[in-house]
Order: C-alpha cells, then sequence, then structure tokens
C-alpha cells in the first residue's frame, strides 16, 4: 500500500546494486555504439561533420592480463613446502619462551603481531642480513666476498649453523630444481640476460667451492666458526649462508629486489609464527591473523625504509639480547626445535 501511494519513484530508489550495474553496463554499451556511429558519420561525410572524430572505446570488462614471468618463481619462494629447513628452527622463540613463560594460555607471547619477540626478530634480520642480501643482489660476483664477510659479523653460533643450513638448503634446491628454469626480464633491468648469466656463474663458483671442500675430518676452520660450517678450501672460505645466497638465487630467476627482500622478511615472519604454533603458544588461526595484519606489513615495510640504504660494513646487531637467546637454546634441557 505504500509502494503504490509513494509511486514509481520509490520503486527505482529501492533498486538493487545488481540492477544498478545492469544499467551502467546497458549505459556504457550505448555510449559505445554512439561513439562508433559518430565516427562512421564522420567518414561518409568529413565535410558535414560539426564534431571531431573522436576513437570508439570499448565498454569497462574485466580483461585477462598476463603476469609477470617472476609471480611463479614468487610463489614458488614463498611456499612453506619449499625444502629450506627453515621451520626447523624457532629463530629463538623456543629460547625466548624458556626465559620467559607466557603468564597463561590466554596470554600468548605472539598474540596480535605488536608484541616484542616477532618485532625484535624482524629488527634484527633487517639491520644484520638485509644488506647483504642487497648488495649481494646488486653485485653477485661479490658472492664469495660478502659470504666471508657476513660470517665473521655473526656472533652465536647457534644463528651461524642455522643460517648456513638454509643457504646450503637453498642451495640444493637451486641446483637440483630450479636452475633449469626460465625467467624472462619485464623491462626492470635493462641488462636483465647479462645479469642473470652473471648470477648463475656465481652460483656455479660457490657450489664448485662446495665439492672441493675437503672432508669434515680434515676441514680448516676459523677461530669464529665451529661444528666445521667455515670451509677453508685454497684459502677461499665458503660457508653459505642463507641472506646473499637468496639474493642471487632470486634475481637468477627474475624477482625484483623489492620482492626479494620483502619476501625474505615475510618468510621470516612466517617461521616464526610457525615455531610459535608448534610450541602451543598461539593457535593457527591467530598465526594468520598476524601474518595478514595491517601491522606486519607496515613492520616489513618500515624495517625495509630504514635498512634500504645501509652498507654492508655498518650492519650489525641492533638487537644484542637476541643473540643471548639464540645461543641459549642449546643449553635448554629438553627442546623441540634444531640447534
Amino acid at each position: 500500500m505504500a509502494d503504490e501511494l509513494l509511486g514509481p519513484k520509490h520503486v527505482f530508489m529501492n533498486t538493487s546494486v545488481k540492477d544498478e550495474q545492469v544499467l551502467k553496463d546497458e549505459i556504457a554499451r550505448l555510449e559505445f555504439q554512439l561513439v562508433a556511429a559518430r565516427a562512421n558519420l564522420v567518414t561518409l561525410h568529413p565535410s558535414s561533420s560539426h564534431h571531431p572524430t573522436q576513437q570508439p572505446s570499448p565498454p569497462s570488462v574485466l580483461t585477462c592480463r598476463p603476469t609477470p614471468a617472476y609471480h611463479h618463481h614468487l610463489l614458488l619462494l614463498s611456499d612453506s613446502a619449499l625444502p629450506l629447513g627453515s621451520f626447523a628452527f624457532s629463530s629463538g622463540l623456543e629460547s625466548y619462551l624458556a626465559h620467559h613463560p607466557p603468564p597463561s594460555p590466554r596470554h600468548p607471547p605472539i598474540p596480535s603481531g605488536n608484541q616484542p619477540f616477532l618485532s625484535l626478530a624482524l629488527q634484527t634480520l633487517a639491520a644484520s642480513s638485509l644488506p647483504y642480501l642487497l648488495a649481494a643482489y646488486k653485485d653477485p660476483g661479490r658472492l664469495l666476498d660478502l659470504d666471508e664477510e657476513y660470517d665473521a659479523t655473526v656472533l652465536c653460533n647457534v644463528a651461524r649453523r642455522a643460517s648456513v643450513s638454509q643457504g646450503r638448503a637453498l642451495m640444493m634446491v637451486w641446483e637440483r630444481s630450479l636452475r633449469g628454469s626460465g625467467a624472462v626480464d619485464d623491462g626492470g633491468d635493462q641488462h636483465g640476460e647479462q645479469a642473470r648469466m652473471g648470477c648463475k656463474e656465481a652460483l656455479r663458483e660457490m657450489s664448485v667451492q662446495f665439492k672441493k671442500a675437503p672432508p669434515s675430518s680434515t676441514v680448516t676452520t676459523t677461530a669464529t666458526a665451529t661444528s666445521s660450517t667455515l670451509l677453508s678450501v685454497n684459502g677461499i672460505h665458503v660457508a653459505g649462508h642463507f641472506p646473499p645466497l637468496w639474493a642471487v638465487v632470486t634475481r637468477a630467476l627474475g624477482v625484483p629486489i623489492h620482492d626479494s627482500a620483502n619476501l625474505f622478511l615475510v618468510n621470516h615472519a612466517k617461521a616464526v609464527l610457525s615455531a610459535a604454533v608448534r610450541a602451543s603458544v598461539m593457535g593457527p588461526y591467530q598465526a594468520q591473523a598476524v601474518l595478514g595484519s595491517g601491522w606486519l606489513r607496515e613492520e616489513v615495510r618500515r624495517l625495509m625504509s630504514e635498512n634500504w640504504h645501509v652498507q654492508v660494513e655498518d650492519a650489525g646487531q641492533v638487537v644484542p639480547v637476541m643473540d643471548l637467546w639464540v645461543g641459549r637454546h642449546e643449553l635448554l634441557y629438553s627442546r623441540i626445535f634444531n640447534s
């Protein structure tokens, strides 16, 4: 009764969003036909036309656009099933929990992403490793030198073993799975193919040095190395640390430098949160909420911005207590993660 009293105007105001979209599509189609008809008129009678020639433009429709080739490799490198062994380490979280037990199960140490440990872990990685990643990406020919320099800066033996383990696992993935995959440069690098060939050569040289290494019983180690993680081959010290190798592998696959650094930090956050889930201090849905939060996106963006122009000479540990937590992990009475 009210609709009859209000008349058709009320009915039009209550038109659904779907009907509105149908009307917009119909208007776009008619406008396209009008522009095409005017263009035909100008073609038939060019002297009698008072309107400038207009190029018909198709109505707005969803189009299928080809994605850059490196997106495929970016998805592969972000996959948690990538056999790097990063989820075998807790990045110091297990030791942190042993020294700072949560007050109750309802108050985990990383409930919403704004608690200290995850932030400190990302700060440590960005300040100590990101400069080496960026340097290796920009100059793959320095891979061996940067690997040796990075090893000299890592003072914590547990952190060193974790980095070397993941780096050599990445090297194995490259040689057995990714080396033969092709990548097409999308215009970001004028010498993309030449740069990728340089990356492959640097990785080949690293692989050669690994194969030249003597058996572990005869390995020469430096004073800072433990468990034969730093091999001395003809005066060349080869460790195989993760950050510089990650940079060269991602550039060899055509991944832009910004995406390489961003994924490096995000993968570390995923590893820490995975450790928190397996340590039963937070649930899987809580972990996904942190990964998808705006806080984590902003934190990664901020850390990349702060450390983007830091040289390797200025890289270092900015959270000294992290070395204590990570280093004391191997002294725990019982543990579920590797040291």
